[in-house]
């Protein structure tokens, strides 16, 4: 496989850029309906979920809202709003 010049090679390359500005919608984790499994935090392809247990927390200064969180949460945690500037 020949990897391309703008290739992903891991999780979090976006680091160097504050990339938040680019969202529209935001995920909001309602911490009442998480059950603390971490999938959110597993498939985020920027690791802007942070946090173990049932604390977790979205770093937006990096979150492009891409809403992946919330598509893979299964007990429904994470709803996306839209995004006030």
């Amino acid at each position: 496989m020949k990897l391309s010049i703008a290739a992903v090679v891991k999780p979090g390359t976006s680091r160097a850029n504050k990339t938040g500005g680019w969202r529209v919608y935001r995920p909001v984790i309602d911490l009442e309906k998480c059950d603390g499994c971490g999938i959110c935090q597993m498939f985020c392809p920027d690791s802007c979920v942070q946090g173990a247990g049932k604390v977790y927390e979205i770093d937006y200064d990096y979150c492009k809202g891409c809403g992946i969180c919330a598509h893979e949460c299964t007990r429904e945690a994470i709803v996306m709003v839209l995004e006030e500037k």
